[in-house]
């Protein structure tokens, strides 16, 4: 476990609210290792609508990964702290998500990615089938082995340790 959190641990520099360029230190666990997959941040902690939208995506998201919710502070600094414990995904309620600046956006959020620090608009609809595809299959899609009769148990098939494993019960 301390070779993982040494193997992510990452001091970069980046601009903070005010353009100012600082130290900021990461997390970058692999989507898969993080323990904490997605963060969800409502604009302002003042706002019932926001708020209360946020929270159906928390529990829309819940039944799929481990997801933390936060209301406090600047959104910056609620961005910041998850960086640090190594959440790759941020998403950010904002009026644009309850249709209030442009009707177009309604029902969309702003998904922030860790490492890049890019931002896109995604509709929360797709949100947890794009969450999980990048959270799982960011290396390409997972192979999962098959199930061998109870005769070849603990031996997959399809793999090199498999095969060999096989052709020496055999007599290959």
């Amino acid at each position: 476990m301390l070779a993982l959190i040494c193997e992510a641990y990452s001091e970069d520099e980046a601009p903070d609210e005010k353009g100012k360029m600082e130290t900021r230190l990461v997390l970058r666990f692999h989507p898969r290792m993080a323990p904490i997959k997605c963060g969800i941040f409502p604009l302002l902690k003042n706002n019932d609508q926001l708020i209360a939208k946020a929270k159906e995506i928390v529990d829309l998201l819940r039944a799929h990964m481990n997801v933390f919710y936060d209301e406090s502070g600047a959104i910056g600094r609620r961005y910041r702290r998850q960086d640090e414990i190594g959440t790759p995904f941020g998403v950010t309620v904002d009026f644009e998500t309850l249709g209030e600046k442009n009707a177009a956006l309604a029902d969309t959020v702003t998904l922030r990615e860790r490492d890049s620090m890019k931002q896109e608009r995604v509709k929360i609809s797709d949100l947890a089938d794009m969450l999980i595809s990048r959270n799982f299959l960011r290396n390409g899609p997972r192979r999962i082995p098959r199930v061998l009769p109870r005769a070849k148990r603990g031996v997959t098939e399809g793999t090199p340790f498999g095969e060999t494993v096989l052709a020496l019960q055999s007599g290959r």
